[in-house]
């Protein structure tokens, strides 16, 4: 197919060695049914811009290349009973009730099954930018002739479509499937994967103790501590996995590609060497721009992840103190989240997105000034609503950020009391209660508001005088008839 579509200009050319190169089938059976289900992939109408199976195959795929054993029983039982106790070390550290939920062991693939679709829900909109803006450029780029021939002449493009939506979900795929050789249980990246299921991948936990020197056993105690952590914060704080899927969305739809990247790269692969593409990808060719409003983004996003991670990793140095190995773990751990791993890198890379607590240190030495000088239940307090979270500020100065939120609290409450006063129709007035309705003068006055009643109309003289009020009080003076009044 490329000899013909080179025509003339493939002289030495022998699509053959490229094949074989590249590690496809000599045999033309073989050849032919992968033909056939390339040509499936990228002509079959697609249910949105990525091609979402592509990469939940993938990533499995990806999992398994390793060996990908089955969790066996004896494993699923010490998994289950490492929870349950974590569940219990927990308990005197938190106002936060227990979740009464089973502990579960899973395999790479089984975690990726009861994660994609966070996965998914997560890269979407960065995913539909990169499908589209990649489909567009490969279909500018690609010259009429080669349209023709491609069956492409009439405008339509649900090839390029369907090849860009392909490209990114097997990158996806290759990223999360990496994820699950790494991940040590749920909510390892800091954010509930699984809908708040509470488990450990045995496997992981295995390759993660060797070279500590640590018994595996107590291994597992401490993971299984900060796993129960973090599922008891989840799911006795409803809202916060909204708010941190919330605020991943809003940096998503802010995406901004860069096209002139992507035909560059385009212009830089070499078709012949299949590592070329796979390269590009990996080495954030294809990764967003950021604009000012997704750095804004990104650092709340930031601040809350290291919020939920000192928390975790405060109560899980507690809980889990009697562990002759817990600092150390501690520091490791806190080492590991801090820096990423491979995966999470090549995740970040894609995606543009990276989820790691960069302050964990300070957020839980915010955590242990609080519980100091609030106790467990003022400090899970502060988990009530997202807008009593601390700040990046706080995080800078833990022992100021009461007085800080009692500045806050002070004047919300000084607002809080004259809207009350106001509703209630208690305001000041700015005279005295013998006022007038002018507020000028007391209610002995006259109508004018100058003297008193007993005067006469023009509120000259007192009552005894007469219509023109001029002469002197008393009984002597004359009306206007000259009689005595």
């Amino acid at each position: 197919m490329i000899a013909r579509l080179l025509g003339g200009d493939a002289e030495g050319f022998d699509p053959r060695e490229i094949a074989k190169a590249a590690g496809l089938p000599s045999d033309p059976q073989a050849m032919a049914m992968m033909m056939q289900q390339v040509q499936a992939m990228f002509s079959a109408p697609s249910s949105g811009p990525v091609n979402w199976q592509l990469a939940h195959e993938h990533a499995r795929r990806v999992a398994a290349a390793d060996n990908d054993p089955s969790v066996t029983s004896l494993q699923r039982r010490a998994v289950d009973e490492a929870l349950r106790v974590a569940e219990m070390w927990i308990d005197p550290f938190t106002a936060f009730p227990p979740t009464g939920q089973l502990g579960r062991a899973w395999s790479k693939a089984e975690w990726i099954e009861a994660t994609m679709g966070t996965w998914r829900r997560l890269t979407e909109p960065v995913a539909v930018s990169i499908a589209k803006a990649l489909s567009d450029t490969l279909s500018e780029q690609l010259p009429d002739e080669m349209k023709s021939i491609l069956g492409m002449a009439g405008g339509g493009a649900s090839m390029f479509q369907n090849m860009g939506g392909a490209m990114f979900g097997m990158q996806l795929g290759q990223a999360v499937g990496a994820l699950s050789k790494e991940v040590l249980g749920s909510t390892d990246i800091g954010i509930p994967l699984a809908d708040g299921q509470m488990a450990l991948l045995p496997a992981n936990v295995r390759s993660f103790g060797e070279g500590l020197d640590i018994p595996e056993q107590e291994v597992t105690l401490f993971l299984a501590v900060r796993e129960a952590a973090h599922v008891r914060l989840f799911t006795q704080v409803p809202w916060l996995a909204g708010h941190l899927m919330g605020t991943i969305e809003r940096y998503a739809r802010g995406i901004h590609i860069d096209m002139t990247k992507i035909e560059d790269a385009a212009r830089e692969i070499d078709p012949t060497n299949p590592e070329s593409m796979q390269a590009a990808l990996s080495q954030g060719v294809f990764m967003p721009e950021r604009t000012a409003e997704q750095e804004a983004a990104l650092s709340r996003l930031e601040t809350v992840l290291a919020l939920v991670e000192g928390w975790v990793d405060e109560i899980t140095a507690a809980a889990a103190v009697n562990l002759p190995s817990a600092a150390a773990l501690r520091e490791t751990v806190r080492r590991r989240r801090a820096s990423g791993g491979p995966a999470e890198h090549a995740f970040a890379s894609l995606v543009g997105l990276e989820l790691r607590p960069r302050r964990l240190r300070d957020a839980a030495a915010l955590w242990a000034h609080l519980t100091e000088e609030r106790g467990l239940e003022g400090r899970d307090a502060i988990w009530e609503h997202p807008d009593l979270l601390p700040t990046a500020e706080d995080l800078d100065d833990p022992t100021g950020f009461t007085a800080r939120r009692q500045l806050i609290e002070s004047a919300g409450s000084d607002v809080d009391a004259a809207l009350e006063r106001l509703l209630a129709g208690d305001f000041e007035k700015p005279d005295g209660p013998e006022d007038g309705a002018d507020g000028g003068v007391g209610p002995q006055d006259g109508p004018d508001g100058g003297d008193a009643p007993e005067d006469g109309a023009d509120g000259g003289d007192g009552p005894q005088d007469g219509a023109d009020g001029g002469g002197e009080p008393g009984v002597e003076d004359r009306g206007p008839d000259g009689r005595t009044p």
